[in-house]
């Protein structure tokens, strides 16, 4: 049998043949149809069937295993005799042929989901007639079925999650029924083998996108030939159906077109080089396996279109782009946009220096990894990673804006100044030589000196300890469209927001209810003038420090 699909019939010829010979004596017996099984009344199609053996007792049993194998008992071994095997050691049970649900074709599915079916009730009025020779039929509910049959066609997005279906049916009934299918959702079905899958999709001339996670799967090992049957395919969903990498390849010559592909939760461990295939391949999502190491990456970092890469969860604890030095880009991952690597194991700040070297990285999340520990401040833990990847405009989903950015640089310019010195950094040209040491920490220290000028010794500060003394800036209230007004000098806490300065200002100046408007001057700025444009924000953002002076509009 393999892992073909078992029709019922065939199931219940099997059942008679046994019972005549084995009558009333202990068979040893246990069927397997190579599929996903569904228990019946109450227990979800997370089973999968094995080839027959025999077992001692009477009658037909099943041998399966559970999708969830906190609902077996043992291996597919019993009182020492192995009848069949499991990927887990409490996965597999024994069932009776009545507990087990073998499925449905695509379109009866269809027709289901969506109360199409032929046993709906013929509605009065629908008959219609036709002449065959010299005789007159009528035929009742015809324009019932019509409507149906139209009803069909309009279909464009299916979804049949969970509708046991395991196979496709008759040939080109789908083609003829459902013409215009687009995007289809076959997530957690009773579908054993890509040969299923492809029968499908065989008979979809327009499908874009398929859905068919969460069904464990036999795949092709061995390269497919090249056929037109997903050559318009654009996204396509892999989840939990136990596919490797290798058997990805294989597949992958029959999707020219594919642009997403989703494969988390399936044990994949190791990857491959794509050799002509996947060139147009935009996001791929590898959440939820845990990867050898890092260096896996190399194998995938030439694809040349993939602009987002979903790595969640993936056992990552290191990157590194070895043919870039500091401050150059690699050549891998040339389109790279979008980078998620949250809740893995990066311990060391080394490996976000080198997402600098990314030369189109725009977006990253990086949250729940070891290195985040380092900083007990989420706001400087931010400010941190901003400072060290010049080009990102998100982080953690939050848009880094160029205020956010100036004030992130400036700090970090300021807080590693003394270490810079203390390695050889000078703000003379020609004498200032940083050690190897320092520039792999702080790669990005060099352009940061470039595009702010290099620190001096008055400005540099390290981390104090947080008493109220250190936390306090001496500034300059003005207000300039007001001359008037005299200037104020106060002192004011760096934590402090800028709406709670605003309110301040409100009472100092005896300002009457107008929306104000803040920035500041420094003399580290000369001509410059910075808006303080989010009231949410403490002063400290803004790298405002003793002696600047608070400009106020209204």
């Amino acid at each position: 049998m393999g892992t073909s699909r078992t029709h019922p019939s065939l199931l219940k010829d099997l059942t008679s043949l046994l019972e005549k010979n084995c009558g009333e004596r202990m068979g040893r017996l246990l069927t397997a149809l190579g599929t996903v099984l569904e228990e019946a009344m109450r227990m979800t199609r997370e089973l999968w069937i094995h080839q027959p053996h025999l077992i001692c007792w009477k009658g037909i049993w099943l041998g399966v295993e559970w999708d969830n194998p906190q609902r077996g008992k043992h291996d597919g071994t019993y009182e020492g005799t192995q009848y069949f095997k499991c990927r887990h050691p409490k996965g597999g049970s024994f069932i009776r042929p009545n507990k087990a649900n073998f499925g449905v074709d695509f379109l009866s599915a269809v027709k289901d989901r969506y109360g199409l079916g032929d046993e709906q009730e013929v509605q009065p009025g629908t008959e219609s007639t036709f002449i065959f020779g010299k005789k007159t039929v009528e035929f009742v509910g015809m324009d019932s079925i019509a409507e149906k049959q139209r009803q069909l066609n309009q279909l464009v997005d299916i979804s049949v999650r969970e509708c046991a279906v395991s196979h496709a049916g008759q040939k080109e009934e789908i083609s003829r029924t459902c013409a215009n299918i687009r995007h289809v959702n076959l997530s957690k079905n009773l579908i054993s083998s890509w040969e299923t899958v492809t029968a499908i999709a065989s008979e979809i001339q327009n499908l874009e996108t398929l859905i068919i996670s969460e069904n464990k799967m036999k795949f092709p090992s061995t390269p497919t030939s090249v056929s037109s049957v997903f050559s318009r395919l654009r996204i396509l969903a892999l989840n939990q159906t136990e596919i490797t990498w290798t058997e990805v390849l294989s597949c992958a010559p029959g999707w020219p077109a594919l642009e997403e592909l989703y494969l988390t939760s399936n044990n994949i461990t190791v990857l491959e080089r794509p050799a002509n295939v996947l060139q147009t391949l935009k996001l791929l999502d590898l959440s939820d396996n845990q990867l050898q190491d890092g260096n896996q990456l190399h194998l995938i970092a030439h694809l040349p279109r993939l602009e987002q890469l979903i790595l969640r969860n993936s056992g990552i604890s290191s990157i590194c782009f070895p043919d870039a030095g500091f401050g150059f880009k690699t050549k891998m991952f040339p389109s790279l946009k979008h980078l998620a690597i949250n809740d893995n194991k990066i311990s060391q700040w080394s490996s976000i220096n080198e997402l600098d070297k990314l030369p189109s990285l725009r977006s990253l999340q990086c949250q729940n990894n070891p290195f985040t520990d380092t900083e007990k401040n989420p706001e400087t833990l931010r400010q941190l990673i901003i400072a060290k990847i010049s080009q990102l405009e998100v982080l953690n989903k939050c848009e880094i804006l160029p205020a956010e950015r100036r004030g992130a640089e400036l700090d970090y310019r300021k807080i590693f100044g003394s270490e810079w010195i203390a390695a050889g950094g000078n703000w003379d040209p020609e004498k200032n030589n940083p050690s190897e040491e320092f520039l792999a920490a702080h790669p990005r220290y060099p352009s940061l000196c470039l595009k702010y000028g290099a620190p001096e010794e008055g400005e540099l500060k390290g981390r104090q300890p947080l008493t109220l003394k250190n936390q306090l800036l001496t500034l300059t209230i003005k207000c300039p469209e007001k001359p008037e007004q005299k200037p104020v000098e106060k002192k004011l806490p760096e934590s402090m927001t800028i709406q709670r300065v605003k309110g301040l200002l409100y009472r100092l100046l005896k300002i009457p209810g107008s929306e104000l408007k803040l920035s500041y001057e420094s003399s580290k700025l000369e001509g410059k003038e910075v808006e303080l444009d989010n009231d949410l924000k403490p002063l400290q953002f803004y790298s405002i420090e003793n002696g600047d002076c608070v400009l106020v509009r209204w």
